[in-house]
């Protein structure tokens, strides 16, 4: 519904040449990285964890931010955007490697782990197809 929503709205948006379906795919790797790494942060207890329960609970509010600025296109200011894929890419790996740590002892962050570098990668993607894109104005 998402998308549809989207693409009624298509030729609205000040940037144009978005890949809509990349930018679907982006949007649910990030509310599945939001919900995975929420669940973690909820379940991580014991000594060593807190660090891990943070960089959880912080990837899941930077994959939720941005998540929902791409589903405002017709408000999308290109650098912003690019710069917000390249903090999410960034902070759910960091993520992903924090919750690798503890994979051996917690299967929800061997999860959460696997998610998270899910939703790097979609970011990754989204953020290179844009970088030779254009805005009007």
């Amino acid at each position: 519904m998402t998308m549809q929503m989207m693409e009624m709205h298509r030729k609205d948006m000040p940037v144009q040449g978005m890949d809509m379906m990349m930018m679907q795919e982006c949007i649910e790797a990030g509310s599945a990285a939001e919900q995975a790494c929420t669940m973690c942060a909820g379940s991580t207890m014991g000594p060593g964890m807190m660090m891990c329960a943070n960089m959880c609970m912080n990837a899941a509010d930077m994959a939720n931010t941005t998540m929902r600025m791409m589903m405002r296109p017709n408000g999308m200011h290109l650098n912003s955007m690019i710069k917000m894929l390249d903090a999410c890419m960034t902070m759910c790996a960091a993520c992903a490697d924090e919750c690798m740590d503890h994979a051996d002892v917690s299967e929800d962050c061997r999860m959460c782990a696997e998610v998270c570098r899910q939703a790097a990668m979609a970011c990754q993607k989204m953020m290179e197809s844009m970088k030779n894109m254009t805005t009007t104005s």
